[in-house]
């Protein structure tokens, strides 16, 4: 049985890496499993024979509910809904020992799974980043185990897109991201036509406060060109908040980012989906509610020199 305190710490990443992959928002994610905890506290803990299945059928629970309002929710969200993104390092992130766990965390898989329904979210993420059994999901979902399996080959179908990722090493995502900085600002459409795919989506999320595109944009050639323009210098910029940017080639979610700092704030993160085909999707996050776990976690840390300084 767990003691007061140590359950929260023993078992306290292991739940919010589940909550932040089903809500896509580490806020949410937290406030999740403290509510948890709290119903842990208050709960008859000698009826518990399994802290840990009891901990995750509670989160779950919590999850449901929480994504069933912010599907409410976001039907009034100005502009595009993108998740939160998380540095390398951050604990939420959780396992990234399979192919399959680093990709259930990627923006791009975060994003496709805002698709599902909520049931089918939980049983996909469960399954397919944490290798729980179809026994173990039937019974904090109180399912059957066919059932269980139903709803997973479903998910699985639903988020099928027919891209092959490519999986890429630090110093591989590093080298993409500078590949990237350097085809958009150097204003040659051609350059960053050659890196994307025919496919390409980019969207971007601002939040109403930062200007963002109401919708996403498809094809390489109208991408390339949306790029070229974000990326075009510009004197002011950046001057209400305090000068210049520095661009750092860093991997966020499992994937290449391009990370936007003023002094020492988290301006902007633009994570890339590499496939076989070249850059499928742009994702940028601008909304200062979804950096500010970020900006936290840079400004405690050491980083390498910028890909571009002064942009």
């Amino acid at each position: 049985m767990c003691a007061r305190s140590g359950c929260s710490r023993t078992r306290g990443p292991r739940l919010e890496a589940i909550a932040y992959r089903l809500l896509g928002s580490a806020g949410d994610a937290e406030d999740a499993v403290q509510d948890t905890f709290v119903r842990w506290h208050a709960a008859d803990r000698g009826y518990v024979e399994t802290p840990e299945a009891w901990l995750t059928k509670v989160l779950t629970n919590i999850c449901l509910n929480q994504l069933t309002s912010a599907r409410a929710r976001r039907e009034t969200y100005v502009g595009q809904w993108l998740p939160e993104p998380l540095l390398a390092g951050d604990r939420m992130a959780g396992p990234a020992d399979t192919v399959e766990q680093r990709e259930s965390v990627s923006i791009a898989m975060l994003t496709l799974m805002e698709r599902l329904p909520a049931r089918e979210r939980v049983v996909y993420v469960l399954r397919e980043a944490f290798g729980y059994a179809h026994t173990e999901i039937a019974d904090l979902l109180d399912l059957t185990e066919a059932n269980s399996a139903q709803i997973y080959r479903r998910a699985k179908q639903h988020l099928a897109d027919g891209r092959t990722r490519v999986e890429v090493d630090e110093a591989a995502a590093r080298k993409v991201v500078e590949e990237f900085l350097a085809a958009a600002l150097s204003g040659n459409t051609d350059s960053l036509v050659r890196l994307l795919a025919d496919d390409v989506v980019s969207a971007g999320d601002g939040g109403g406060v930062v200007f963002s595109l109401p919708e996403p944009i498809t094809g390489r050639l109208r991408v390339a060109r949306f790029l070229r323009r974000l990326f075009e210098p510009s004197e002011s910029k950046w001057a209400d908040i305090g000068g210049r940017a520095d661009l750092f080639a860093e991997v966020d979610n499992g994937v290449p980012a391009v990370v936007i700092v003023v002094g020492e704030r988290i301006v902007g993160i633009i994570t890339l989906e590499v496939t076989t085909d070249g850059i499928a999707a742009v994702h940028t996050q601008a909304n200062p509610a979804k950096l500010a776990r970020a900006t936290g976690r840079w400004a405690a840390a050491e980083h390498p020199d910028p890909a571009f300084a002064g942009w």
